[in-house]
């Protein structure tokens, strides 16, 4: 049996943790919702199944992945956010989706911040990507709020064209690091 350990990340007011059998549900509610219209879905609850295995798996191909964010008081999963890199992307890259109901929160700025310095500050990368689709305004503005810039476009071959949005560099980081959530 493959043993791969995920760490789990704490800002003020989320715990971001490895993905668990226990958080199908919510992935299936997103995934046969119109929420997930950017990143595949809707999907069948089968194929719901398929994205939340293959969410563990990353981690353990990769040695990264992206985390189930949790409130901190509720313990009630409100998104999946974190680092990505499928074959077939660009680069590496910070991905969110938030479950319904959580947006306009700051969540997923905040949850994005942590993954980022977790990349920079422990990861020991020195660049990190968002793919946005152009229409997809809710996650444009977070790309923006992050301080990421345009940098040109990609074409996926399921996706279509993305906008590729470079989120700033750790020598660019005035106030970042290991208390971003430690």
């Amino acid at each position: 049996m493959m043993r791969y350990e995920i760490p789990q990340l704490e800002t003020n007011r989320l715990v971001l943790r490895g993905p668990q059998q226990s958080d199908f549900d919510v992935t299936a509610a997103f995934f046969a919702s119109d929420r997930s219209k950017f990143v595949g879905g809707p999907l069948s609850a089968e194929q719901a199944w398929r994205v939340l295995s293959l969410e563990a798996g990353h981690w353990a191909l990769r040695g990264f992945g992206r985390w189930i964010v949790v409130e901190r008081d509720s313990n009630t999963p409100v998104g999946n956010i974190g680092l990505w890199y499928p074959h077939g992307w660009p680069e590496a890259e910070i991905g969110w989706d938030l479950f319904e109901g959580f947006e306009g929160k700051g969540y997923a700025t905040e949850a994005a911040l942590a993954a980022r310095s977790y990349a920079y500050d422990v990861l020991g990368w020195n660049t990190v990507i968002s793919l946005v689709d152009p229409k997809n305004t809710s996650s444009l503005k977070l790309a923006q709020r992050l301080g990421a810039r345009h940098d040109g476009n990609f074409t996926h071959e399921r996706y279509g064209v993305m906008q590729i949005w470079r989120h700033l560099s750790p020598d660019e980081i005035v106030n970042g690091g290991m208390e971003a959530y430690a």
